[in-house]
């Protein structure tokens, strides 16, 4: 039945890496025999930057203004046409502009089915927008949360997604890739010029209010006169690192909290942590903190709804988002276990990452669910 079907996948920007997931799905759907096309609104690689899997690639370029008032009706327009020559089967959108623009197509185009994948939460806050959905909307359509979490939200938040038309499938990694990129402890403290023989709090994401960084800092603050071997190192780049910066200065952490900046495949280095903290105070499903599980490393999370659910399932630690005392609190708890109990941790939280974060089981939801919907259209 899947032989001869034709999927658009529709991503705001390029991204395109080996942890891309819009990635494996392509790879679940062409092992099907399905023709897949990805198209990249904004952004297009560079020389020697990869390129997308799917057979076809295409790139609008947009730039950030045209997906903004009257203009962004010129690039429906754009898409109205590519969707009208090309005669897909399926569109799969990812995250809130694309799936908004193609409710808008899907009234013209009635024998496509649709796929919404959204990625976080927080975007149907806004009133026009859950009435923008609750108008569009139609039985042809199917929203993916990417956790429990995202999903309860939407449910939540946007009268017209029920169970009928919501489902999870939540992200995951290729864990045997991730494991074979990965350095070794030695290798990644290395590549990353952090010291042997201290004990590291390491953190991946980028430098922006909503990672939570600043908690981890001033958490860190309040243990680490009494624990001079311990380091915290923070993986990313973003618009506060100059905040950042004045918080470590602040509390006398020049030499003890090191902004590495950003990373071409942060996951390599997830190894040259001993624990893997995240203070986030948003996350849809936070693939840095499942990275940090294929490492087999013990884990530490704000107490967010997304986190909630992993954490309290991989056997990590929780603590109030934002609260600096909790979280030092719970460091404590970490610094002070035994090197084998902090093993024992991580491996619980990779026997978990095998059970619910597979890849083959994150390719095989995607390509029943638009097979299903295929079929359930009428098209054969």
């Amino acid at each position: 039945m899947s032989i001869g079907k034709k999927v658009l996948q529709v991503q705001l920007r390029y991204n395109v890496n080996e942890s891309d997931l819009a990635e494996q799905l392509v790879v679940g759907l062409m092992a099907q025999g399905i023709e897949v096309t990805t198209l990249f609104l904004r952004g297009k690689p560079a020389s020697g930057m990869p390129a997308s899997k799917a057979q076809h690639s295409h790139y609008f370029e947009c730039g950030p203004s045209d997906l903004k008032g009257f203009r962004r009706w010129l690039i429906v327009f754009r898409l109205y046409r590519f969707l009208r020559a090309n005669g897909f089967d399926a569109v799969i959108a990812h995250r809130f502009k694309p799936i908004s623009m193609m409710m808008w197509l899907s009234q013209l185009f009635r024998s496509m089915v649709f796929v919404g994948v959204q990625h976080g939460i927080g975007d149907y806050d806004r009133l026009f927008r859950r009435v923008e959905a609750a108008v569009l909307i139609s039985r042809r359509w199917k929203i993916v949360g990417v956790s429990r979490a995202v999903t309860s939200y939407l449910q939540r938040t946007v009268h017209a997604f029920s169970e009928q038309n919501t489902v999870t499938i939540n992200n995951a990694i290729d864990i045997n890739r991730a494991k074979s990129i990965m350095l070794s402890a030695q290798d990644a403290r290395a590549a990353l010029a952090l010291p042997e023989g201290r004990l590291i709090i390491g953190s991946i994401g980028r430098l922006v209010p909503v990672k939570g960084h600043a908690t981890l800092i001033s958490a860190f603050s309040r243990i680490a006169e009494d624990y001079p071997d311990t380091l915290v190192a923070i993986i990313g780049e973003g618009r506060t690192r100059v905040e950042l910066e004045a918080l470590v200065r602040e509390h006398g952490l020049q030499q003890r909290v090191i902004l590495l900046g950003a990373r071409d495949d942060a996951l390599k280095y997830v190894k040259a942590f001993d624990i893997f903290a995240m203070p986030s105070f948003s996350e849809g499903l936070p693939l840095a903190l499942l990275e940090a599980l294929a490492g087999g490393r013990p884990v530490i999370g704000s107490d967010i709804d997304s986190l909630t659910a992993i954490l309290e399932d991989c056997g990590g630690l929780q603590f109030k988002a934002g609260d600096s005392v909790d979280l030092a609190g719970k460091l404590l708890e970490l610094i002070r276990k035994a090197p084998e109990q902090r093993e024992a941790m991580g491996k619980a939280g990779h026997d978990y990452l095998c059970r619910m974060h597979g890849i083959e089981d994150f390719r095989f939801n995607y390509r029943n669910l638009i097979l299903e919907m295929i079929q359930a259209s009428g098209k054969k």
